[in-house]
């Protein structure tokens, strides 16, 4: 098995929607384009990635959204060392259609009391549900590594809480540690390492908004 060097996720630059939470009721959530900013973000994590992949190829898998789609336009990487793959799987969160901004407000107020991993929005998923599709992509992914001649680099073009999940279900972080993890910034992105023993370790840690509080599995 032709295990991948790195395992890189980067999350998609800043969108329409993260500056005004009322374009969600005339756009669909994937539809939304990147600012300007967010373009300028994303150039700017490209010319990081392409020093740290140097001449090496690359396994890159990019969620169907527009502004992740853009995210990897913008990234610039060498088209003649990358093979690129639409991933469903690596969408956002679904939260159900046109939004209503208000009755979002809402939910993501109860959502901050249920619990971000368990709340289910009316319409759309629960974090459980995206860490049960991420679960099913990364069953796929491993299958990838049984190729000889597979890249030595695996880049995912993906978002915040997708990138949190991916990273919960890959080091088997309890739910608990989860809810206490911000997304990274827009642009941002997080590298898998691999080290002795084939296993892997984050290069720097999600920012915590909290401490997790103690489980007893046992109890």
């Amino acid at each position: 098995m032709a295990r991948p060097r790195r395992i890189v996720l980067v999350r998609h630059g800043e969108s329409e929607g993260n500056v005004d939470d009322t374009v969600y009721e005339r756009e669909p959530d994937h539809a939304l384009r990147m600012t300007e900013l967010g373009h300028r973000q994303a150039i700017e994590a490209g010319a990081r990635l392409r020093e740290l992949f140097g001449d090496e190829r690359v396994s890159a898998y990019v969620s169907p959204y527009r502004r992740t789609l853009q995210t990897f336009r913008d990234l610039r990487l060498d088209p003649s060392l990358v093979r690129v793959r639409e991933e469903p799987r690596l969408r956002e969160q679904d939260w159900g259609n046109w939004q209503d901004r208000e009755d979002v407000r809402l939910q993501k107020s109860y959502r901050d009391t249920y619990g971000h991993f368990f709340y289910r929005f009316a319409q759309g998923e629960s974090g459980a549900d995206v860490y049960d599709r991420v679960g099913s992509f990364l069953e796929s992914l491993h299958r990838s590594f049984e190729a000889a001649d597979h890249p030595p680099n695996v880049l995912l073009v993906t978002h915040g809480l997708t990138m949190r999940l991916f990273c919960m279900r890959w080091f088997h972080w309890s739910v608990a540690e989860f809810e206490c993890l911000s997304n990274p910034g827009n642009g941002e992105y997080r590298v898998l390492m691999l080290g002795p023993g084939g296993r892997y370790r984050l290069d720097r840690p999600f920012e915590r908004w909290t401490t997790p509080e103690p489980y007893d599995l046992d109890g």
